[in-house]
């Protein structure tokens, strides 16, 4: 499916936000660390000599072999050796059991070739997801899972899906009377049309799994869709009614069968043309302002315009219809002088910009919509102004000044997404993406669960800062902000070492976790007891952010990590480690 120009942008609630954020402090507190010696090892896989991309490193390579029960408090889970799925519940820290087995998987796994990690995904307080690593689905009813529960997991449900994949998330609803899971697969497959690329695609399997009797004992697949995107998603998550499939992605993905009949190609081009239409608006600029253009309907007066403008965001429609520009301004404007008028069936804005001199790229970030039109005496400007900083050699006098920048030498929090990184809400019934949000300003930096019964919420970038935005099923607020971790952004980018990065599901801290040892917390701002002053702006500081570090006593690379409001939870091979963060969850 052709991608959709951005459609919607994300809405930053500024409450969220401390522009007085200052720096966290290293805190030398105690971090109480439990350690348990596992009676099996973790089942871990290694990458074969034929999984060599990116996306296999990404899918299998750096996968969580460590899962936790979102519907329980503090309850966790792997796979061993032995293919049993192990499960440590936490009610005391004094008291901290061995882990125990609650369902053996078969044992002919070993015989696979093709064999990638195990993998799970909690569907509900009573069901599972569970797959083997070679391309079986089982779906389990658990009954109450919790501390004290000691029921054997039951199959309901299992079938061979081809390749081996990871489950990256499920959901269980009701519709029409009928019970109904979703489960949403990842594949990495060999792509015999992609010469120039890798040779390997990413695909999304997307199946509804429904029960055909009213006592619930036997399922069948109801519905089997397959999405295909050039590298491997970031996020990849169903709407709890099954109804829509939300991918945050750098490369855009699109359906390419239905229940087993490719999707048709007719079909596919009549999506792609509509989305190639006439540029909603013109706009053009000098230094200090920019002009917006917008063609009209027939007979349009100003009383029939919608128009709501603030420093960062600008919004224009007619009344009671689908806004014609809507989302965040590329920079800041002067909102009190910026004018807009109606001539002729055109509307015109004029917008004057806060910071003089500086050229936008684009009027709405990530919008597309729009077509920029420039001064035929700009080129000749920007060339002079270019002129002295070019040469005809290659760095013809390196010791002169500064040397040229070299890419190569760039950090990687200098570096963004590719243009076509996207957020999407594909619909279930008619496949096409009903909204778009353009990630190309924004990095992806982790999933966290804040609420079982939700979607999972994803982390972005924002210029130094880190959201966590929470994806709702109803339309008008379909990405909120929640919460905000102060230049968490600009301190991961700097963790060369980085494996894992998470939060806590009330979001009082953030937790980045390295290959081998060592681990960074880095808390929410928290009042303190005696007001702090900062003598370099001459001001008082009431609350202090504080970054703590964790160092673990092992020599295995951590396979596991897991955040929950009162511990971390860090898995190697013969190990798992559990860090207590705050004595008490409502911290």
């Amino acid at each position: 499916m052709a991608m959709a120009a951005a459609n919607c942008s994300l809405r930053v609630k500024r409450e969220l936000l401390d522009p007085r954020f200052d720096s966290y402090r290293l805190s030398l507190d105690n971090l109480p660390t439990y350690s348990l010696l596992l009676d099996s090892a973790v089942a871990e896989v290694k990458l074969r000599e034929d999984q060599y991309t990116l996306d296999h490193m990404c899918v299998f390579g750096m996968y969580n072999y460590l899962h936790c029960d979102r519907w329980y408090q503090d309850s966790v889970y792997y796979i061993d050796q032995h293919e049993r799925v192990m499960h440590l519940a936490i009610t005391l820290d004094t008291a901290i059991s061995k882990p125990r087995e609650v369902f053996r998987l078969s044992p002919e796994i070993k015989s696979c070739d093709t064999l990638v990690c195990a993998s799970m995904h909690f569907t509900s307080p009573t069901w599972a997801a569970l797959s083997d690593g070679t391309g079986k689905l089982y779906l389990l009813q658990t009954s109450k899972r919790g501390a004290n529960n000691i029921e054997k997991w039951e199959v309901m449900f299992q079938q061979e899906f081809g390749e081996p994949f990871v489950i990256v998330h499920s959901h269980s609803y009701m519709k029409a009377g009928a019970h109904s899971i979703d489960v949403v697969l990842l594949k990495t497959e060999q792509d015999e049309s992609n010469v120039r690329g890798s040779g390997f695609h990413s695909a999304v399997d997307w199946l509804t799994i429904t029960s055909v009797n009213s006592e619930n004992s036997r399922f069948e697949v109801s519905r089997h869709r397959i999405l295909h995107g050039k590298l491997a998603p970031h996020y990849a998550a169903v709407e709890q009614d099954g109804t829509s499939l939300i991918i945050a992605s750098d490369k855009p993905f699109r359906f390419v069968q239905i229940d087993g009949k490719p999707v048709e190609e007719q079909k596919m081009k009549k999506i792609a043309t509509s989305q190639t239409e006439e540029p909603t608006y013109y706009w053009q600029q000098t230094d200090e302002d920019l002009t917006v253009n917008i063609q009209l309907p027939d007979s349009t007066t100003k009383l029939d315009i919608d128009f709501q403008l603030s420093p960062d965001h600008l919004q224009v429609g007619l009344k009671g219809q689908v806004a014609f520009v809507e989302g965040q301004l590329y920079a800041s404007v002067d909102h009190g002088l910026s004018t807009w008028t109606v001539k002729d069936n055109s509307l015109e804005i004029f917008l004057f910009k806060k910071n003089k001199g500086v050229t936008w790229p684009q009027l709405i970030i990530g919008d597309r919509r729009g077509e920029f039109i420039m001064d035929p005496d700009q080129p000749s400007q920007i060339n002079e102004c270019l002129l002295n900083l070019t040469s005809e050699e290659m760095n013809a006098d390196p010791e002169k000044g500064k040397p040229p920048c070299n890419a190569s030498e760039l950090e990687e929090c200098d570096r963004f997404p590719d243009d076509t990184a996207s957020l999407t809400r594909f619909d279930a019934n008619s496949l096409k993406a009903t909204h778009v949000v353009n990630l190309s300003s924004h990095q992806y930096l982790f999933t966290a669960v804040v609420d079982p019964a939700e979607m999972p919420c994803l982390c972005l970038r924002h210029d130094v800062d880190a959201l966590l935005w929470q994806p709702h099923a109803q339309q008008d607020n379909m990405w909120e902000h929640i919460g905000t971790f102060n230049a968490l952004g600009y301190v991961q980018a700097s963790k060369r070492e980085k494996k894992f990065s998470t939060c806590a599901p009330n979001y009082s801290y953030a937790a980045l976790c390295e290959c081998f040892r060592r681990i960074f917390i880095y808390r929410q701002p928290v009042p303190v007891e005696t007001v702090l002053y900062n003598r370099k702006e001459a001001r008082h500081v009431g609350q202090v952010a504080k970054q703590q570090v964790a160092s673990l006593e092992t020599n295995d690379p951590v396979l596991g990590f897991q955040a929950t409001n009162e511990r971390l939870f860090v898995l190697t091979r013969k190990n798992l480690f559990i860090i207590k963060v705050n004595t008490d969850s409502s911290e």
